[in-house]
């Protein structure tokens, strides 16, 4: 799975950009500030590694759920909102790169804190907590549901007692405190950042399995056929599910401008990319986020089409889970799933570190390092997490509502506000104008979605 690699300590270095003019590629290199001095810069990262770590950064968990979206929307109705979303993602980087450049400021908390001051600061921060536990938690639910899915594919299937391995939140609380306790506790954990490359390729991967796989499912699907994770119900099939939908409006179709959101998440990422660039300037970064952004939602188009192509209206809100009760041990989706598992599991300490992070921040600022500060506070983010993971019952939760919240405001509200804030030029600007819009369509979006999800709960209760 991707990375929202906010991730390593280290990586949030100060970095000095100087000013530059809007169309130059800028050959000059960015200083760092280390230790209170500016040094040199090493040699800095190519255009496509950026592209790389970038698109790494963007995809993440939230690709599972986007089939289940595209059943909840139809399928222009979802490419609409998908190019809506994207489009504005893209330009709430641009402004966050203008920012950078006035600024010299390579942290989303820095550029609250200088905006809005120290209430900044801790909005941001605030915000990125909640995004990424709702990120963990997302990683661990996927845990929690393919795990038992995983074992139970590796042994005999002629077996009718079902044993504690196949418990599946047993598996989570065992997995959590031998692996990802361990790892999280870890003052530096730069090492996983590798994982990245791999996960990247397992995405790629999972994306050629959901459009192999779509030919051998039947439509309509095998009568009195289950999916785990809405306990659908496929006993009422019939040829008219098999019709691909091109309009929905639906009480599930507020889960899927949120579940978008948290899909294109990188915007706590991108500053120390730039800052790490190779002949840094914001116009060659703005192009390594348009080439990023692109290609992510060609990925993300192809599997969530092929996925609702698959199963229609029966699309699990987490989409490996549809393919258990067809093809419970077919070695692609064995593969596809170990693979995704494995690049979660080491995710999961990765993502914890920002929101860490953050916490040490707002509570005890800059602090010397200690243990017992340290324990705490990984031990109390990844209970919450964990909780999180084990109770609740559908990972569209978890989408819909850090998508709606969190995710809206760092992808579209901070970015509009904090131009506003810091840029100097006059309001009529295109870009003040932008940003204006920006912030009307992230509050517009949010409240809408949320109310909408939480709409869709009081008629489920």
């Amino acid at each position: 799975m991707s990375i929202n690699k906010d991730s390593a300590p280290d990586l949030y270095q100060e970095c000095v950009t100087s000013d530059r003019d809007e169309g130059d590629e800028g050959d000059e290199t960015t200083p760092l500030i280390t230790n209170g001095s500016v040094q040199p810069k090493a040699k800095g990262a190519s255009f496509a590694s950026s592209v790389f770590n970038l698109m790494n950064a963007i995809m993440g968990s939230g690709i599972l759920g986007l089939s289940y979206a595209m059943a909840s929307t139809g399928i222009v109705g979802f490419s609409l909102l998908l190019v809506l979303v994207s489009s504005l993602a893209a330009y709430s980087i641009h402004l966050l790169l203008k920012l950078c450049d006035q600024t010299g400021i390579n942290s989303y908390e820095g550029l609250g804190e200088k905006a809005l001051q120290k209430p900044g600061k801790i909005l941001v921060g605030i915000s990125i907590i909640i995004q990424n536990i709702g990120a963990m938690s997302s990683y661990l639910f996927i845990l929690k549901s393919e795990l038992p899915a995983a074992i139970d594919s590796l042994l005999s299937p002629d077996r009718t007692v079902h044993a504690w391995y196949e418990n599946g939140r047993l598996l989570l609380i065992i997995v959590t405190l031998c692996v990802v306790v361990p790892l999280a506790m870890l003052p530096k954990i730069g090492f996983l950042g590798c994982t990245s490359s791999l996960a990247f390729f397992f995405m790629l991967y999972f994306v050629v399995v959901v459009v192999v796989k779509k030919w051998s499912i039947p439509c309509p699907l095998p009568h009195n056929m289950t999916i785990p994770s809405d306990a659908f119900q496929i006993s009422n099939s019939s040829d008219s599910d098999c019709t691909p939908k091109l309009f929905i409006i639906s009480s599930k179709s507020g889960f899927a401008i949120p579940t978008m959101a948290f899909s294109f998440m990188c915007h706590t990422t991108v500053l120390p990319i730039y800052c790490e660039l190779e002949r840094p300037s914001k116009a060659r970064m703005q192009n390594i986020t348009n080439v990023s952004i692109s290609l992510t939602f060609t990925i993300y188009l192809i599997s969530a089409l092929f996925g609702y192509l698959s199963f229609y209206a029966h699309v699990a809100s987490e989409l490996l889970l549809g393919y258990d009760a067809f093809m419970p041990r077919d070695i692609m989706v064995i593969v596809v799933r170990l693979a995704i598992l494995l690049s979660v599991l080491l995710t999961v300490p990765l993502i914890h570190f920002p929101a860490r992070k953050a916490v040490v921040l707002m509570l005890f600022g800059n602090r010397p390092f200690s243990w017992l500060i340290h324990i705490i506070t990984t031990l109390t983010i990844l209970s919450v997490s964990l909780l999180f993971a084990l109770f609740v019952p559908d990972i569209s939760n978890v989408f819909g509502v850090v998508g709606s919240t969190t995710s809206t405001c760092l992808l579209f509200v901070y970015p509009g506000i904090f131009y506003l804030k810091i840029h100097p030029g006059p309001l009529r600007s295109v870009d003040s104008i932008g940003a204006v819009l920006l912030v009307v369509s992230g509050f517009i979006m949010g409240i809408i979605s949320f109310s909408v999800i939480v709409n869709a709960w009081i008629n489920d209760s």
